[in-house]
């Protein structure tokens, strides 16, 4: 075990550079950091110059990559074009984002695991055909309709929930945001658990236990679903990283100020450090949930063994 961790710590290092490296090169590249300074005018030459010279963007691209790396290290990831440090942004919007993924995943897990079992036990049945639908329809619907449909019905038109969050957003404001986060992928959970509890229905082991005589409860809880949560478990690792980075749209509909709130301002204010600051946490939340999600199959399938 040991030396797989360590194996996937070095195989993490090339991933990491290679896409910060990318969003960096998009980032100051492609796009013209200091227009962003300016505003809607256009600087003149001489503050132009000068303001490269500020933010080292005179230098070749990969002596600031390596400047921005080197700070990175240390705990500097730049200082955003109003002259607040981008650490203070992240230590404001990463929690509030923290909580939103949290209740999203929870949803996922507890409805979507749910849902995926009860219609994989009952295959071809109606309760299975009604899931099924729903679930294309939840896939179907783009996340801003729901979002907003949410918003304006038990918000606005029955008063159940503040149609904005305030700025503290606490776990019980973040509920219906985190519904409206986690539905798409809520019902991917649930068509992908339903499917592989059908297919490991059939398995010898099932039928094994079964003949010995075991109670149902534990054929399904001990043996059938510890074996089926292996995709599931790889997908919800993958989507803890896409929550995060995705949460755009629902932060918007809801005044969240979260990751998704100021990578979309540093986009539309055109601010470099704040966008690449904020995707290299992102990357580096990718990275390490899928290394707990590797580690996590040998705890569902004691088969699974590292070298």
């Amino acid at each position: 075990m040991g030396r797989y961790v360590v194996r996937r710590l070095l195989q993490m290092v090339p991933v990491f550079v290679g896409a910060t490296l990318l969003i960096f090169v998009m980032v100051n590249v492609m796009g013209d950091p200091v227009a962003g300074l300016c505003g809607e005018r256009q600087c003149d030459a001489a503050t132009t110059a000068q303001l490269k010279r500020e933010f080292g963007l005179d230098r070749p691209v990969w002596q600031q990559y390596l400047t921005y790396m080197g700070n990175v290290f240390t705990g500097d990831f730049g200082t955003a074009f109003n002259g607040q440090p981008v650490t203070e942004l992240m230590a404001t919007a990463f929690p509030v984002t923290a909580r939103l993924t949290v209740v999203a995943i929870l949803f996922e897990i507890v409805i979507g695991i749910t849902l995926g079992v009860i219609t994989g036990m009952r295959r071809g049945r109606p309760v299975d055909t009604g899931v099924l639908v729903a679930t294309l329809v939840v896939i179907s619907v783009p996340t801003f309709v729901t979002g907003l449909l949410l918003q304006l019905l038990l918000g606005v038109e029955w008063g159940l929930i503040k149609p904005s969050v305030s700025m503290d957003a606490g776990f019980g404001e973040l509920l219906v945001p985190g519904l409206v986060l986690a539905s798409v992928s809520l019902a991917y959970v649930t068509r992908l658990t339903r499917t592989s509890i059908a297919e490991n229905r059939r398995a010898d082991y099932v039928r094994t236990a079964v003949a010995k005589g075991l109670p149902h409860r534990r054929v399904v809880t001990r043996h059938l679903l510890r074996n089926s949560l292996i995709p599931v478990v790889t997908f919800i690792g993958a989507d803890i990283g896409f929550l995060m980075g995705g949460a755009i749209v629902t932060e918007r509909i809801f005044n969240i100020h979260g990751v998704g709130y100021q990578l979309y301002q540093g986009i539309l204010r055109q601010n470099t450090q704040t966008v690449v600051g904020f995707v290299t946490v992102l990357v580096l939340v990718f990275l390490v949930t899928n290394l707990l999600v590797d580690l996590l199959y040998a705890v569902l399938d004691p088969r699974i063994r590292y070298a």
